[in-house]
């Protein structure tokens, strides 16, 4: 894990560093959260201001990937609270989906995976996005959503059986 705190490092470097590193994930993670390409860029740029403001004051308790998914997942409530969110139009095509690096099931398509990871209630949407998209383990999930981790167990079996409906009822129609 890499520890975000220390004196010797310039906060600039330091942004530049979890930019590099982060950026790309964080965007995947907005994107399914927002369903929106445009949407998802702000709310990774939010991210990393409001990581900026309060890097002085991280303590150092989480990782930094922890730290960052948690403030992008909060940026993305807060815009899908906002009141404008609901009159946009969030239609999603395929083409618009980032590619899923991982998947938990073999004979799927990335593209139709992805549509039914979008379809998720929120809760399940956000396990299988950190587990899944960002390779975190249970302990990091829960730290990240501030859950035990038998919820996080629990959201995660539920958001399989919910995703293997999703995929047989979308399989039958083709």
């Amino acid at each position: 894990m890499e520890t975000v705190k220390g004196p010797d490092r310039n906060h600039d470097e330091l942004l530049i560093s979890l930019v590099d590193q982060y950026q790309s994930s964080l965007l995947r993670l907005c994107f399914i959260y927002l369903h929106d390409k445009a949407l998802a860029e702000d709310a990774v740029q939010e991210t990393f201001l409001k990581a900026h403001k309060s890097l002085s004051s991280f303590r150092g308790d989480s990782s930094a990937k922890t730290w960052l998914t948690r403030i992008a997942m909060n940026t993305c409530r807060d815009m899908r609270r906002a009141g404008w969110f609901r009159f946009m139009d969030r239609r999603v095509t395929p083409d618009d989906v980032p590619p899923v690096p991982v998947h938990p099931f073999e004979n799927s398509d990335a593209d139709a995976l992805a549509q039914a990871i979008i379809k998720l209630p929120v809760k399940q949407k956000e396990v299988i996005l950190l587990y899944y998209y960002h390779d975190m383990t249970m302990r990091e999930i829960a730290d990240t959503l501030g859950i035990n981790i038998s919820s996080v167990s629990g959201r995660l079996r539920h958001a399989h059986t919910k995703l293997r409906y999703l995929l047989e009822k979308e399989a039958a129609y083709e």
